[in-house]
């Protein structure tokens, strides 16, 4: 029920697909007392100039750098208005990756595009930056594994008491240098990273770093521990990606 590509400049499409679908299952949801929960998107923090915390004083200070991160900010704000989230949990995804991505082409993640350029050109490419105080591959992201998600939202499910706006990332940035060097060592191969130009249209909306406020969701009573980034990586790989049935 979203377009999640953060590249889309079709600003009509995207309110009418993200914001304005999502508001008309908000209100059906509201006038039969269901409770719903929807995806949020951590592209709604911008640049973190006001950091990622998910309280509602932040959350009204966001500038989303992409007409997506906006279309998920709006149904935010909409939802907080409405008097939705009294029975309704926004979950605000950090950077997923996992199992059964297949499907979202070219906004699949990170693990899954470079796991097939190394099968099939023997490296990976990453952006460079262009911030002084990033090296290149020493950007950062919240990585958080598609089966931490798929627990926290079954525990959201089963605690109705749980409701508003929730971050869901492990809490702790990584750079794509970590990320990358996870997956050859999952793969067993020796790293091999070719820095490439960013196209000159994603440079200024370009996230440099990411991390989770996790506190929210500690304090409503999750408490497990999210699968370190090596793991879940060699997870993904060997128990998917590289078995000849990858979608199990």
């Amino acid at each position: 029920g979203a377009c999640s590509a953060t590249t889309e400049s079709d600003a009509e499409y995207m309110m009418q697909n993200n914001f304005r679908y999502s508001c008309a299952l908000g209100q059906w949801a509201l006038s039969k007392n269901i409770r719903l929960i929807y995806a949020s998107s951590a592209a709604t923090y911008g640049d973190g100039l006001f950091g990622f915390s998910d309280d509602a004083d932040t959350s009204a200070k966001l500038r989303p750098m992409n007409i997506y991160g906006y279309s998920k900010l709006a149904f935010d704000h909409w939802a907080a208005k409405q008097n939705l989230l009294n029975n309704a949990v926004g979950v605000r995804f950090f950077n997923v990756f996992g199992p059964n991505e297949y499907h979202k082409a070219d906004m699949t993640s990170v693990v899954f595009k470079s796991f097939h350029q190394i099968r099939e050109k023997g490296g990976v490419r990453l952006f460079r930056s262009y911030l002084p105080e990033y090296k290149d591959g020493e950007q950062k992201r919240d990585f958080i594994y598609a089966k931490d998600c798929a627990d926290v939202l079954w525990w959201m499910l089963e605690n109705k008491n749980v409701n508003g706006i929730y971050n869901l990332g492990c809490g702790e940035a990584r750079t794509w240098n970590d990320l990358v060097g996870a997956i050859y060592s999952a793969m067993k191969k020796r790293p091999s990273i070719e820095y490439i130009e960013m196209p000159t249209t994603l440079r200024a909306k370009y996230q440099y770093f990411t991390q989770a406020d996790i506190r929210k969701l500690r304090q409503a009573g999750y408490t497990k521990d999210f699968t370190t980034l090596e793991v879940a990586v060699d997870d993904y790989i060997n128990n998917f990606l590289m078995q000849a049935d990858p979608i199990l």
